[in-house]
């Protein structure tokens, strides 16, 4: 064996009691002879060598970084303000009407109504289909644009009258009236007083139908 010494490395593994971790120790040698026999302090004698153990650098331990998954920052909405100004008045200009004028107009072809009149009523129907005015006559008031309304009175000749003057003619007047149904305007308005008429009711009627037509052909132009 040569004098110089020799170095040999050992290792020896120790099983833990739970079998599950392994340790290793490393050991440098020797030989005891070269140095007279001599032990150094922390050296002990194995199989006919001076060893002492290596001191190794202490393993460095896996350490486990815990990730801490972040919270979701919460999402921040921007409500909008209420304005703290009032909104600025509508300035209405003066002079023009709030809404639109009612027409009186009365539309040719429509249909009219004529109420009750103590019998005048049919008078003025046949009045107004011999003028020939431009409306319809209907029976019922829930189908007619117009309704015609008014007074008769007829007034016969007397005895004094008939004896002394000679005249069998009786006084008549008459007044109508015609609204719109719609918009409840009156559109038309004629009074008619007839003295010594020889056909009574029918004449005043036809005065009205009369004028109710020239009505009607001023309203279209």
């Amino acid at each position: 064996m040569k004098i110089l010494s020799a170095v040999f490395v050992f290792a020896f593994f120790v099983l833990s009691a739970n079998a599950q971790q392994t340790a290793s120790v490393q050991m440098e040698c020797r030989d005891l002879t070269a140095a007279g026999n001599v032990l150094g302090p922390e050296e002990s004698l194995v199989n006919g060598m001076a060893c002492h153990v290596v001191k190794q650098a202490k393993p460095q331990t896996a350490t486990t970084t815990q990730v801490v998954s972040a919270a979701p920052k919460p999402e921040i909405k921007a409500t909008p303000t209420e304005p703290t100004t009032s909104p600025a008045p509508v300035a209405i200009p003066v002079g023009q009407p709030s809404a639109a004028p009612v027409s009186t107009k009365i539309v040719s072809g429509s249909k009219v109504y004529i109420t009750p009149m103590d019998g005048f009523e049919s008078y003025l129907a046949a009045a107004l289909n011999k003028k020939k005015v431009p409306l319809v006559a209907v029976g019922d008031p829930a189908f007619a644009d117009y309704i015609i309304s008014g007074t008769s009175q007829d007034k016969k000749a007397g005895w004094a009258k008939i004896v002394f003057m000679g005249n069998i003619h009786s006084d008549n007047s008459a007044s109508v009236t015609m609204t719109d149904k719609k918009t409840g305007a009156i559109v038309f308005a004629y009074a008619v007083d007839k003295k010594s008429t020889l056909h009574g009711q029918q004449t005043t009627a036809e005065a009205c139908a009369k004028h109710l037509k020239n009505k009607i052909e001023d309203d279209s132009k």
